[in-house]
């Protein structure tokens, strides 16, 4: 990582997010496909660049409390300000991340949404296949009436 300044971490922190867009659009794809198998290896790199989006936001937060700004996002906006001759690389900087991750925000939702309607097909196509309870245990005796048989209470040996 570069020196810690918020600059710095803005510049990295949208190179991440920029990615992170890139994956979830890309999982978004392999959901509405069906196509499982292509879902591990997205979800270790979004894991990953989670965890890098998370330590470069606290990485920018520590740098804006060592340039006097409050250490969180509301910081940012004295500080964009206030930043001087690179006040318009730092204020789309700023603009573009926090587009991007109202829009990561908004995939990942969509993304949830799909992957529960992928479970809920899988669980029904699962409870098809099972045998239902009172049906399992129905038999036809020998005058064509419907009976049940008793339940096997297993084997004691003494």
């Amino acid at each position: 990582m570069s020196t810690a300044t918020p600059l710095n971490s803005l510049r990295e922190e949208e190179h991440i997010m920029t990615t992170l867009l890139g994956v979830l659009k890309q999982e978004q794809q392999h959901l509405v496909a069906a196509e499982i198998d292509g879902l591990t290896a997205l979800t270790t790199k979004k894991s990953a660049l989670v965890t890098q989006m998370t330590l470069l936001s606290a990485q920018r937060h520590r740098a804006l409390g060592k340039a006097g700004y409050p250490a969180e996002e509301a910081g940012m906006d004295a500080w964009v300000a206030a930043c001087g001759a690179d006040a318009a690389e730092a204020t789309a900087l700023w603009q573009a991340l926090q587009q991007h991750a109202r829009a990561a925000k908004e995939l990942n939702r969509i993304n949830g949404m799909l992957i529960n309607k992928q479970m809920n097909h899988a669980q029904g196509a699962l409870q098809a296949l099972r045998p239902q309870t009172a049906a399992a245990n129905n038999f036809y005796g020998p005058g064509g009436l419907s009976t049940s048989l008793p339940r096997s209470r297993g084997f004691l040996a003494g």
